[in-house]
Parts: structure tokens; sequence; C-alpha cells
């Protein structure tokens, strides 16, 4: 150091900390192994904050920074370490995903090449369809059920608001396939569909106002899961539930997702959409290669089976809309008309 006539102080480079770039320590590929972390299920994730169940404590954690951007789910087995009490304001970190068994996904639309994971590792996928109010949608559950089926999820057809309409006549479509179903009404016995859920992780998805969140809060009263109505204009739900969440249910798990308008199936190759429609399928095993299956597709044995009788024209055309809709055509469900008398 060196100093200026009248005691001022002058610097030179001696005097300049240089900081050294990237840090003083080198980077390395090598990563923690967190041979002590122990194994929990996400049960509900919230703004990047992930609830888990690690020996039935209920604990909240972060997600490590050497798992990058990687996708958490309900659902997920994961290894967690840091504080694992439970206590409130502690965290703990998830430091590994384990390999899943199953994988529940849905893209925004039919054009999305944007597959969102809902729910990892279940094994059963609840469909829940109102009667009415709002009328009921066989194109949602046929959307539902191709989705089940190639993540290979055993579907089940839940019929709500037996109260105010028949079953028969969605009971008549899906008779061909063999669908399980439960049809409730609000004071109806659940032991039945209770039977069907005992001891597996199954998947609730419906569309906004069916009474998904209803029927959860009925089977697993301590949910308290929100519940919303029905617009008498546009025939739609509300959303009340925002997150999915997983609740402990007599050996297994019921998981609620929120409501949705749209199930796309962009995600899903044509020809795993045909396979589906397993009462289809079986007649498209002898259309040409490339066959669109629609209308005016030549030589399509679905055409053929349809002209003969064999096979029901709903879900002929409910198959050709899917697949048209994945070309940009719109699939919506129409709204249905609002009650004059409401």
């Amino acid at each position: 150091m060196s100093r200026t006539r009248g005691g001022g102080r002058h610097l030179d480079e001696d005097d300049i900390r240089v900081r050294a770039r990237g840090g003083s320590r080198p980077r390395t590929s090598k990563r923690p192994k967190h041979e002590n972390a122990r194994e929990g299920m996400v049960t509900a994730v919230d703004r990047g904050r992930y609830r888990c169940l690690v020996d039935r404590v209920p604990v909240v954690a972060m997600k490590a920074r050497e798992l990058g951007r990687g996708s958490i789910v309900v659902g997920d087995r994961v290894d967690l370490v840091g504080d694992l009490s439970g206590r409130p304001d502690t965290l703990a970190r998830v430091v590994r995903v384990r390999e899943r068994g199953s994988i529940l996904r849905r893209t925004a639309d039919d054009t999305d090449p944007v597959e969102r994971v809902i729910v990892a590792n279940a094994d059963q996928l609840a469909i829940v369809c109102a009667l009415a109010d709002p009328a009921p949608q066989p194109r949602f559950v046929d959307r539902c059920l191709v989705a089940a089926y190639d993540a290979g999820l055993e579907p089940l057809l839940c019929l709500t608001k037996a109260d105010l309409a028949s079953p028969d006549e969605m009971l008549g479509v899906y008779e061909p396939l063999g669908l399980p179903y439960e049809v409730l009404g609000p004071n109806q016995d659940l032991s039945g569909l209770r039977a069907r859920l005992a001891g597996r992780t199954t998947v609730f998805v419906g569309s906004s106002g069916v009474g998904k969140s209803t029927l959860v809060n009925r089977l697993v009263p301590s949910a308290e899961r929100a519940v919303g109505h029905v617009n008498a204009v546009t025939g739609r739900g509300r959303h009340t539930s925002t997150s999915a969440s997983a609740l402990e249910f007599d050996g297994g798990w019921l998981i609620d997702t929120p409501g949705v308008r749209s199930f796309g199936l962009a995600h899903i190759d044509p020809d795993d959409i045909v396979a589906g429609f397993h009462d289809l399928d079986e007649f498209a095993v002898d259309c040409p290669p490339e066959c669109t299956h629609q209308e005016d597709a030549p030589g399509c044995a679905i055409s053929a089976a349809l002209e003969r009788g064999e096979v029901d024209t709903d879900r002929v055309a409910s198959l050709r809309r899917l697949l048209s809709s994945r070309e940009g055509e719109d699939d919506t469900e129409p709204a249905a008309p609002a009650d004059p008398r409401s």
C-alpha cells in the first residue's frame, strides 16, 4: 500500500481483491447418495411445496436442486431427507422420485404437444359423469376411457344424480364394453362403490359440476373438498377443487382431481385411440393400412360393420370425432340448454 502527500491513500493493484470466477470450489458431477433418505408418498402439491406421508407422518417438502425441472405429482413415491418430524414450519427435501408404476396423462387439447402428468402410481380410474344437471357427456367419458387404457388403469364408470334422470341410456352405450359401473343418488348406499375402491389407488376425474367432490366427501367425510353448483345458463359447473389430493381409504387411496372441461389426447397415437374403443378395435384390424376410419375412408372395416348393424352408431361417431379433433376440428360437448323453470 502507498500513501500520497498529506496522508491521503493511493491504491495500487495489490490492494484490489479479485474474485475467482465460478467460485473457489471446483464444480463436480458427483451427487450426494442420500443413503439415509426415507421413502414417502406425495399426497398434494401446492406452489412448489409437496405434502408427503412418511411413516404415517405428514411432512412438507421442497424439491432438491439436483432433481432439475422434472415434475413431481400426487401419487409419486419419493425419497426425502431433512426434517421429517412433521412439526409446523419445518421443511424436508425430496431427493429422488422412484420409478412410476403408471402415469395418467392428458393434454390441454388434441393439438397441444405438451402432455401433463396428472397422477402417478394409480391402478383405477373412476370416471364421474352426471345423468343430469349437467347433461351426460359420453364424449368426455370416451376420452377418459382411452386415457385409462393407455395408462394401464382399470376404468370404473360412476353415474351420479340418479335421482334426476334414468341411467338406462348411458348404460346401454357402454354395455358392449362390459364396463364396471355404479349408479349413485344423493342418499344412496355406497357399499357397492366402497367395495370397488377398497385396497386400490383410484383417481376420480370428471367435468365440473358432476358431483365428483361431493362423492369424495361422502366416502371420506374428513376430506372437506370444496363443492360447487351448475350454471343454469351454460349448463357447466364451476371449478372448486384446484389441485389433486390423495386421501387414505380402506387400505388404499382416493385421489380427487380438479374438474376439467377438456381431456386432450394429443400424446396418444391414433392407433392407440382406436384400441381404446374395445368394441370397435376388433373390426379395425381388418382396415387397410393408415385407415382414417372416417366415413369416406375407402375399405374401412368399421364403416362396413356399421352398415351391417354390428356396432353402435354413437360409438363410431365418438371415435371419428376423437380422431378428427387431432386435426384441429372441434370436439367439445354441447352445453345443456337452460331449464326454463330455473
